[in-house]
C-alpha cells in the first residue's frame, strides 16, 4: 500500500513557525550571513539554515531558521537522538530460533521459528551461527515448516516510491521493503567469482554454496586489464524472486554486491533454510511467513546478539542506512507503546513528538511538532527546520550520557566515505563532524548538520537544508554543496 501524503507545493510555503525563533528572532539584525546560502535563494533554491553557539546558546547565524523543508537523510539524526534517550548505547536486539513439537534422535517432529525482535544488523554471518548453534545441540533434521514470525509488527507493505517499485525489481540495496525481520538489511548478499578465461563467472550466496533462488544469465570471465561490465538485478513473478545477470568480470579478485529482496521476511527464511541444509540440516517443510506470535509452548533451540545500538548508529549515520534507521523507528514505537505499529508513518510519530519535546524544554512553548513520517528520511514529505536539527544537537552536546555515542557516528570530512565531502579547506576537512542528506525526487534536496570545533576548543552547532522548488525543481548537489562549504568555512574563519 502506498501511503498518499500531501503534496511538495504546500508544503514550502506552510509553516514558518518559531522554534528556536522565539527566542532567536528577537536579535534577528544580528543574524545576517549564510551568504553563499542566500545567493542561492535568490536563485529559486528555498532554504534553511542556522548555527548556534554551544558555549553561550547564541544564535550566530540564520537564514530563515524556522522554514521546515525536506530533510532526507538528515532525518537519521532524530531517530540516532531518540533512540539513545530511549536505550543504552550498548542495548542490543536478539534473533532466536526456536521448535513447537517433540525433539528426539536429532529430529525435531514439527515446525522450527526465526523470531526476530527488531534486529537491524541481522546478517548471513548471523545465520551461520545460529545454524551452528542448531547443530550443536544435536539437530540434524526438522519434519515441519520453517516459519519466520514477524510478529509483533506484521505484514508492514510499503510507503515511499522506492520501496514499491522494489517490490517488483530492483538493481540496488537502499530500496529493501521494511520487515520486521530481515537479513543482510533485506538484501540478497551475491559474490562473483571469476573462473577461467572465457569461462561462466559463479554466482553465489555469501557464505553459501549456492543461492536459494534461481538465476538467469551469465557473467563471462575476460582478462584482467578487461574493464567490468557486469550487472546483476533481482526480479519477481509469481514464481518469486529471481536474479538476471550478464556482463563480463575481470580475472583477479571476486566481488560482492547486494540487491534488493521483493519479501524480506521469505528471503531471510530461504537464506536459513540453505544455510541449515549446507551445515547439515535438513527442513522437510517450506518456508512461511507469519504474522502471528510464536506459540507459547515454543522452546529456544539457538539465539543471535546484534549489533549494539551505538554501533547501528555508527552505520546508520555514516553510511546513511535506511534500513537501521527505519527499523530502530518501528522499535522505538514498539517500545513506547501498549501495541506495536503496523504501518513505518505511524511509527514515525515518536520521533515528530521527540523533535516537539526538545523545544518544550528550550523555550517553555508548546510548538507544532515536525511532520515525520520515516526514520530513514526516504519519504519525501518529511520535514525539518534549521533550528529543529540545531536545538536537537544542542541538547545531544549538553547530554554527557548520550554526546559520545551520539557524535561517534558523525563523519568528519577528510575520513568521509563519499568522494563529494572530501573536498575542501584544511579546516573543513577536520573541524567539522557532519551527516548529510540528499535526494533527486521529487525535488532535489541537498543537507548537512553536524557540529563545528571552534579555534579556541569550543563547539558551535549547524545546520543547512537546500531544496527544489516549484521555481528551480532541481538545485545540483555540486551546487548546493559549495553554498554550504562556503559559509561553513566563513564560521570556521571568523570562529
Amino acid at each position: 500500500m502506498i501511503r498518499r501524503l500531501p503534496a511538495f507545493a504546500p508544503r514550502l510555503a506552510r509553516i514558518r513557525f518559531t522554534l528556536l525563533a522565539a527566542g532567536l528572532a528577537a536579535a534577528a539584525p544580528s543574524f545576517a550571513a549564510w551568504n553563499a546560502l542566500a545567493e542561492l535563494q535568490r536563485s529559486g533554491a528555498a532554504v534553511s539554515a542556522a548555527a548556534l553557539d554551544l558555549d553561550d546558546g547564541k544564535m550566530l547565524e540564520q537564514l530563515n531558521a524556522g522554514t521546515r523543508l525536506t530533510p532526507a537523510s538528515l532525518t537519521k539524526l532524530v531517530v540516532a537522538a531518540a533512540a539513545l534517550d530511549a536505550w543504552p548505547a550498548d542495548k542490543t536486539f536478539q534473533t532466536r530460533l526456536l521448535a513447537v513439537g517433540p525433539f528426539k534422535d536429532g529430529r525435531i517432529d514439527g515446525d522450527l521459528f526465526l523470531q526476530g525482535v527488531g534486529d537491524a544488523t541481522l546478517d548471513h554471518l548471523s545465520l551461520w551461527s545460529l545454524a551452528a548453534q542448531l547443530r550443536g545441540a544435536g539437530v540434524n533434521s526438522v519434519s515441519g515448516r520453517l516459519v519466520i514470525s514477524t510478529a509483533p509488527f506484521g505484514a508492514l507493505g510499503c510507503e515511499t516510491k522506492d520501496r514499491c517499485e522494489a517490490l517488483s525489481r530492483s538493481d540496488t540495496a537502499y530500496n529493501a521493503p521494511l520487515a520486521a525481520l530481515a537479513v543482510d538489511y533485506g538484501n540478497w548478499c551475491v559474490e562473483l567469482r571469476p573462473g577461467t578465461l572465457d569461462a561462466p563467472a559463479m554466482v553465489s550466496g555469501c557464505g553459501l554454496g549456492q543461492l536459494p533462488i534461481p538465476v538467469a544469465g551469465e557473467i563471462r570471465t575476460v582478462g584482467a586489464s578487461r574493464k567490468p561490465t557486469y550487472w546483476v538485478e533481482r526480479v519477481t513473478d509469481a514464481g518469486g524472486d529471481s536474479l538476471r545477470v550478464g556482463g563480463e568480470l575481470p580475472q583477479g579478485a571476486g566481488v560482492t554486491l547486494y540487491r534488493a529482496m521483493s519479501d524480506p521476511p521469505l528471503g531471510t527464511g530461504l537464506v536459513l533454510k540453505e544455510t541449515l541444509r549446507e551445515i547439515g540440516i535438513r527442513v522437510d517443510g517450506a518456508v512461511v511467513v507469519s504474522h502471528s506470535p510464536v506459540p507459547a509452548i515454543a522452546y529456544p533451540l539457538a539465539q543471535s546478539e546484534g549489533l549494539s545500538l551505538k554501533e547501528q548508529l555508527g552505520r546508520m549515520l555514516r553510511y546513511s542506512n535506511n534500513y537501521v534507521a527505519d527499523a530502530l523507528t518501528l522499535n522505538l514505537a514498539a517500545a513506547q507503546r501498549p501495541r506495536a505499529p503496523s504501518q513505518l508513518a505511524d511509527a514515525a510519530r515518536v520521533l515528530s513528538d521527540f523533535v516537539a519535546s526538545l523545544e518544550r524544554r528550550r523555550l517553555t512553548v508548546d510548538p507544532p511538532p515536525p511532520r515525520l513520517y520515516s526514520g530513514s528520511g526516504l519519504t519525501p514529505e518529511n520535514e525539518l527546520s534549521a533550528a529543529d536539527l540545531v536545538a536537537l544537537l544542542d541538547d545531544q552536546y549538553h547530554n554527557t550520557r548520550n554526546f559520545p555515542a551520539f557524535y561517534g557516528g558523525l563523519v568528519v570530512p577528510r575520513q568521509a566515505p563519499f568522494v563529494f565531502l572530501r573536498n575542501g579547506s584544511p579546516a573543513w576537512l577536520d573541524r567539522v563532524a557532519l551527516k548529510t542528506g540528499t535526494m533527486d525526487d521529487p525535488h532535489s534536496v541537498c543537507g548537512v548538520a553536524g557540529y563545528l570545533r571552534k579555534k579556541d576548543g569550543g563547539w558551535l552547532a549547524f545546520a543547512a537544508i537546500v531544496n527544489g522548488t516549484p521555481r528551480r525543481r532541481h538545485v545540483p548537489l555540486y551546487q548546493a554543496m559549495q553554498a554550504v562549504r562556503s559559509d561553513i568555512d566563513a564560521l570556521l574563519a571568523k570562529y
